[in-house]
């Protein structure tokens, strides 16, 4: 059975556009492949250190979202990066191998130091792309699910271990070489309408949510600007709820374009059916998040023992990784 390394950052609630991009598939894949699930409470830290309580709690928040859309304690092995004592010093061997130049200029890098408007980057902001090739290697991962804008990310794990390789390998691959496992599902627009889906941005609807909540949101959303009245056509390719619909009720959703288009729907009976819609998919989830927030112990309980399975784990990779580097007695 093929590896997977896959997770989140502990940094508040999953919301939709995880279910859709991730979540939806690990529930798909957890009997299919040796599941590995990474609770990234250390990378939380590059763009939330001030907030150590706020990281703290969401360790189990996140936990509770990944348990809560159908992943099984059995099938899967859920850790705390922070517990993997094989990751740190698997950052520092790999830093040895990466040029601060290729650091810089990794797209990802910009883009989220200008999201969260980091002008003098933090040693720590700019290296956890090498953190996450330690992630990924530390247990000899096969695949990694990522998103078109992940790729340079795993491009950079890939670099490092095949420069690792070469230096220490002797010929022989002393580390498996990740292959992305890319998601073709689109990412999910914000309820703004803006291209992302964010916790930082404010618009997103969340796994946790009530519905009450859901309901709010949903009514909030930005639909096509140029349509006043319910009679007045709309244009269904610039509305958020048309494209929540295309997600989350695609056999409806080519009959409420064409209504759209003729002024047979309005805007407000829309949002009420997509609101049904995302009702019928989290209503399970709540169940089982009330299931789990009543058995706090047993979120604990997978936490501890994923992390001790993935502590022999990755205790095993470092041996074998040191004696390759002639770091021994």
């Amino acid at each position: 059975m093929k590896r997977i390394l896959t997770g989140d950052r502990t940094t508040g609630n999953l919301h939709l556009g995880h279910y859709v991009g991730s979540l939806q598939n690990r529930v798909k894949l957890q009997k299919e492949y040796d599941t590995y699930i990474i609770l990234a409470d250390i990378q939380a830290l590059t763009t939330h250190f001030e907030k150590p309580a706020f990281i703290q709690e969401s360790i189990l928040q996140v936990a509770i979202d990944n348990l809560s859309v159908g992943l099984e304690p059995e099938n899967i092995t859920m850790f705390l990066q922070s517990k993997i004592s094989a990751i740190a010093e698997l950052t520092v061997f790999y830093s040895m191998l990466v040029s601060v130049n290729a650091l810089r200029h990794n797209p990802t890098i910009k883009t989220e130091a200008r999201q969260y408007g980091f002008e003098d980057l933090s040693y720590g902001f700019l290296g956890y792309p090498v953190s996450q090739a330690a992630d990924i290697t530390f247990c000899n991962a096969d695949l990694v699910p990522v998103g078109e804008d992940q790729v340079p990310h795993l491009e950079l794990s890939r670099k490092i271990v095949r420069r690792f390789n070469d230096l220490y390998g002797n010929g022989k691959a002393v580390l498996k070489e990740p292959q992305p496992l890319l998601s073709t599902t689109p990412r999910l627009v914000g309820l703004d309408g803006n291209a992302k889906m964010g916790k930082s941005l404010g618009n997103a609807i969340y796994l946790a949510d009530s519905s009450e909540s859901v309901k709010a949101k949903v009514r909030q959303a930005v639909t096509d600007p140029n349509r006043i009245r319910k009679t007045d056509v709309g244009n269904p390719d610039i509305c958020t709820v048309s494209t929540y619909h295309g997600v989350f009720n695609s056999e409806e959703h080519g009959n409420i374009c064409e209504l759209c288009k003729t002024g047979g729907v309005g805007c407000v009976a829309c949002k009420a059916r997509l609101t049904e819609k995302l009702e019928q998919l989290l209503l399970p989830f709540r169940e089982k998040r009330a299931y789990y927030e009543n058995r706090m112990d047993q979120v604990r309980e997978v936490i501890v023992a994923g992390s001790e399975r993935a502590n022999r784990i990755g205790n095993e990779t470092v041996e074998i990784l040191k004696n390759s580097m002639g770091i021994r007695l």
